[in-house]
């Protein structure tokens, strides 16, 4: 059987969103309408005749609603089989209605748990009871039951009833699916919920992420592969997924990944910040006192590998920053920012390289948006670990050299070690004036990447420092980078040659910090 008269329908829903419209345009066509106390009020005061539920089953609603679309009148009208003579015998023989459409949407669980200062009694109330039932019945029974669970559903329902009757057992099952997808997200909410409470270093037995679907890329990392963004239900504040596009082209897997990264350095400098970034790894970075300078450091530190570059500033992108970026020679793919001035807007978007090209990503305060979890996949499987983004304890450090920092290094020594974090292991970065001059990224011997650093920083090398992201296995870097002019060198130690290491910058008169702390980022 494909297409499916509707004849009655059963609405209970906590969001009444195009709600109103909808029930009118199921009384237009003939719809019987069936609902609960809040819906049922909401319904009739926009002149829409609804038939009582508890009228109907003869069971009131109690215990503050808790209790209400429960009964095996309710339920026996969803469930039924058309084709089944037993089933259609037994609703005659019960006098139960059959229910051929069903419109739910659920206790807003999520929201609620989010209010700041919720009590968790306050949270269960929001657990959806009868909702749920009533919404996995209906889906379950898709071959004669029509599940609506989300207003952008209900066009297409009235737009088929209007000119079937009903609907078709193609919209049936896609609704089916989505009512389903709804109740699991729903109570994986519920048990992180749960789990979150019992307050233990600890991970759960299960874990289901839950995402839900956000665009659909042009291709992945390559053309021949297909590719979408997909945001997680509880994804607030600062991020890539939630912010607002101001220009441009539709974004593409690669930039997403380039600006997560922008973001994510940018969130770590002081004062005003900017970064370059280029497959993944940052060639440029800076902070400054102002943000175009910044802007202006950062672009100095790789010209070459900052034409296409990404960009990531901390601070709301004024005029002088966007002038300084339409200089001529220089293009950006994308940038992202917590905003941007409206004059800085329109001079980014009028450079006529740029024009509807550069992509300008708006993510609001960048200190609301704090992530808790890492998701990687791996064949077979996920690996699952705490985001790195604590501060380091700066009380934690050692000066482990005869030779002390001059106190003009704190600020660089800081600057390097807030970069080398973001940079692919084995990674050295290279700074002066709080200035990214050199990247060592990814290689598979630490010396390569201290070599490759010092390549790109050049004669600027002599005076800067130097961050390693871990330990020195060998004192072949510390003379490389003495022997090129670096002045100090911070590193978490803890390698067996620890010792060797110090006493090669005893020798060559450099200060070493060890931070205690580890940074890799595969």
């Amino acid at each position: 059987m494909d297409s499916i008269p509707i004849r009655r329908a059963l609405i209970s829903v906590s969001d009444k969103m195009g709600l109103g419209d909808f029930a009118r345009g199921l009384e237009d066509n003939g719809v019987e309408i069936y609902s609960t106390g809040g819906t049922r009020a909401y319904l009739e005061e926009l002149g829409i005749h609804v038939h009582d539920l508890s009228g109907y089953t003869g069971f009131p609603e109690m215990m503050d609603g808790r209790l209400k679309t429960l009964h095996p009148k309710v339920f026996g009208g969803i469930l039924c089989r058309y084709d089944n003579p037993s089933d259609m015998a037994a609703i005659e023989e019960h006098g139960i209605h059959s229910f051929e459409l069903v419109v739910v949407n659920l206790y807003p669980f999520e929201a609620t748990i989010s209010r700041l200062g919720v009590t968790h009694e306050e949270a269960i109330e929001k657990i959806d009871i009868g909702g749920p039932s009533l919404v996995r019945a209906a889906a379950k029974n898709h071959h004669f039951t029509t599940i609506a669970t989300s207003s952008t559903q209900y066009f297409e329902i009235l737009e088929q009833l209007g000119t079937l009757g009903g609907t078709t057992k193609e919209l049936r099952t896609k609704l089916a699916s989505d009512a389903f997808a709804l109740t699991a997200s729903y109570d994986r909410a519920i048990a992180d919920y749960f789990h979150e409470q019992e307050q233990e270093d600890s991970f759960p037995e299960i874990i289901s992420p839950v995402l839900h679907h956000k665009a659909t890329l042009r291709y992945g990392e390559n053309p021949h592969q297909q590719a979408a963004v997909y945001r997680f239900p509880s994804a607030r504040g600062a991020n890539l997924v939630n912010a607002r596009q101001l220009n441009g082209k539709e974004l593409s897997y690669n930039n997403l990944l380039d600006l997560d990264s922008a973001l994510s350095i940018a969130r770590s400098l002081p004062d005003a910040g900017a970064c370059a970034i280029k497959h993944h790894n940052p060639c440029g970075a800076a902070s400054a006192e102002t943000l175009v300078d910044a802007a202006e450091k950062a672009m100095e530190g790789d010209p070459v590998s900052a034409f296409g570059s990404v960009l990531g500033f901390n601070q709301t992108v004024d005029v002088e920053t966007a002038e300084a970026l339409s200089r001529p020679g220089l293009f950006v793919e994308a940038i992202v920012a917590p905003d941007y001035e409206a004059a800085a807007v329109g001079i980014l978007t009028t450079k006529p390289k740029w024009k509807n090209n550069v992509r300008l990503m708006q993510v609001g305060d960048l200190t609301d948006g704090h992530v808790d979890w890492q998701y990687r996949h791996i064949q077979g499987g996920m690996l699952v670990q705490q985001a790195d983004d604590l501060l380091d304890p700066l009380h934690e450090w050692e000066v482990v050299t005869d030779i002390k920092p001059h106190a003009s290094l704190e600020e660089e020594l800081y600057f390097a070690w807030q970069t080398v974090r973001h940079v692919k292991s084995n990674a050295i970065v290279l700074c002066r004036d709080r200035m990214l001059i050199g990247v060592g990224a990814g290689q598979m011997s630490r010396v390569d990447s201290v070599e490759i650093a010092i390549k790109k920083g050049g004669d600027r090398v002599k005076g800067s420092v130097l961050a390693s992201d871990a330990f020195f296995p060998f004192a072949d870097s510390v003379y490389h980078a003495a022997g090129a002019g670096v002045r100090a060198l911070i590193q978490p130690g803890g390698s067996k040659r620890d010792q060797e290491v110090i006493d090669a910058c005893n020798e060559l008169g450099v200060t070493m910090i060890f931070t205690n702390r580890r940074h890799f980022k595969h």
